[in-house]
């Protein structure tokens, strides 16, 4: 993939940060995902996994924007995001995955909810309120758990959603 396709690639993942739609990821767009993760899995903000998730989403949002907003102004825009992904992400997507990882361990602790592990219909609700298409949810959630025993672990989580975000195949 060149270097044009990747950026049209990462600029497509733009979307997916911006809940609100309002052209630029900011701290609300993460704290937004988060109270629809607690309301979608019935779990309260003051409870230690909803406190845990909020603490994740601030931490991601933090690690995004430290390696995306350039301006400094607590808003990363698309180009931002684009420039962000390509110049700083591309060749280590594990940094990606290490920013995300405490809103992620945060949301499997949710989505988890017989203590087994997340399984693929939890994962598909989660990709559901962060804003996936309901048939690639689907799919996705499916595809997760690559080795069928009907529980996806963290690990693989975290690789997929590094994947997804960053590195550079189609």
């Amino acid at each position: 993939m060149d270097s044009a396709e990747y950026e049209r690639k990462i600029a497509s993942r733009f979307a997916a940060f911006d809940q609100d739609g309002n052209g630029y990821i900011d701290r609300e767009d993460f704290s937004g995902a988060a109270a629809a993760l607690l309301a979608e899995f019935s779990t309260t903000a003051r409870c230690d996994k909803g406190q845990a998730l909020y603490s994740g989403a601030e931490a991601f949002w933090q690690g995004m924007a430290g390696i995306a907003d350039v301006d400094g102004d607590q808003r990363v825009t698309r180009q931002e995001f684009i420039t962000g992904a390509v110049k700083r992400l591309r060749d280590n997507p594990q940094r990606f995955a290490e920013i995300a990882r405490p809103f992620l361990h945060a949301v499997i602790a949710i989505a988890d909810e017989d203590g087994g592990g997340v399984t693929p219909s939890a994962a598909e609700r989660v990709l559901r309120v962060l804003g996936v298409d309901p048939g690639l949810a689907v799919k996705v959630g499916k595809a997760l758990d690559a080795d069928g025993d009907g529980r996806i672990t963290e690990e693989e989580i975290l690789a997929a959603f590094a994947s997804y975000y960053v590195t550079p195949e189609p």
